[in-house]
């Protein structure tokens, strides 16, 4: 059985960057991407507000340059996915795709949040084509065009509100007789002139062609009635889940699932267990806040490292 001195679990931003800097601290991280190398992000095409490419980058780019810089500093980037661990007791056991065992002193888990969907085989088929979960990232793609975003919440009214600024219309489409969002949002959206809300309204199907999205097809729930609504970009803003339930036996959560971490710090409830990037945030969920919690969390392990030296660990109980 292998044992680590630091093991990240996840890719994405907040994964490579933990790798990056505890390399540089002499912790030989072993890190494993899970299912989706590069995380989220990969799922989005150009990134724009990425500081330091002027003109923008390829998603799936810019994580593979991350990735390319957390190896040639001397990180052990591998494919797999953690299936099972044991944090009851340091070093701690994590299981990669179900029989590789390996014992690591601290653990940074990066594991991410996944945009919820509504499930439609045309929304995966768009899917960074004009159907996109974060209107903070691909909003500027559709200046001037028409858009729609789905959700009744704060999340859909600040992203239908965001691309008003942007867009030449925004359908806000709202299952429901009323938005859930707090009132200051409500009246944000119902005065804004850009903004239709479909009330009671549902999506069937988003249209496209080779170039991506050209429309969608909704349907009100109450009449049954359908129609065909013309636009470019179809916004997803009905949630996020983060990856935690592997953890969730050992680990303090809030009432969605994140991942809870010691103020102004990446530590959770077990020492020498750190948590960064969307995981644990259900805030900003951004690119580069997720790179900063990485590095937040690498400097922690880096800090917890020399109190528990490997040879004396192997029976140690986490207090």
């Amino acid at each position: 059985m292998d044992r680590v001195k630091c093991l990240i679990i996840g890719s994405g931003p907040a994964g490579y960057t933990a790798a990056i800097y505890a390399s540089r601290a002499n912790l030989a991280p072993l890190l494993f991407e899970g299912m989706q190398p590069g995380g989220q992000l990969t799922t989005t095409t150009t990134i724009e507000n990425f500081p330091g490419y002027p003109n923008g980058i390829d998603a799936t780019e810019m994580m593979g340059k991350m990735r390319e810089q957390a190896i040639n500093l001397g990180a052990d980037v591998r494919y797999g996915t953690v299936t099972e661990c044991n944090l009851q007791e340091r070093p701690f056991k994590v299981v990669v795709d179900g029989d590789k065992e390996f014992l690591a002193e601290s653990l940074i888990i990066a594991t991410g949040a996944s945009a919820k969907y509504l499930g439609l085989p045309s929304e995966e088929k768009f899917k960074g084509m004009g159907v996109s979960a974060c209107a903070t990232c691909d909003g500027f793609f559709y200046r001037k065009r028409v858009v729609a975003v789905v959700g009744g919440g704060d999340t859909a009214c600040e992203e239908a509100t965001y691309l008003a600024s942007l867009c030449s219309k925004v359908y806000l489409i709202v299952r429901r007789d009323q938005l859930r969002a707090s009132v200051a949002m409500r009246e944000r959206v119902t005065s804004n002139p850009k903004i239709e809300i479909l009330w009671n309204t549902n999506t069937k199907e988003v249209l496209g062609d080779s170039n991506g999205v050209t429309g969608i097809v909704v349907e009100n729930n109450k009449s049954g009635e359908q129609r065909e609504i013309a636009l470019e970009g179809f916004f997803l803003a009905i949630g996020h889940h983060p990856n935690s339930e592997l953890f969730a036996k050992y680990l303090n959560l809030d009432k969605e699932g994140y991942i809870k971490t010691e103020e102004n710090s990446s530590a959770t409830n077990i020492p020498g267990v750190f948590a960064a990037g969307d995981v644990m945030d259900p805030k900003y969920r951004q690119a580069i806040v997720a790179a900063a919690s990485g590095c937040k969390a690498a400097m922690d392990a880096e800090k917890f490292a020399p109190a528990i030296p490997m040879k004396e660990t192997s029976n140690t109980k986490v207090s």
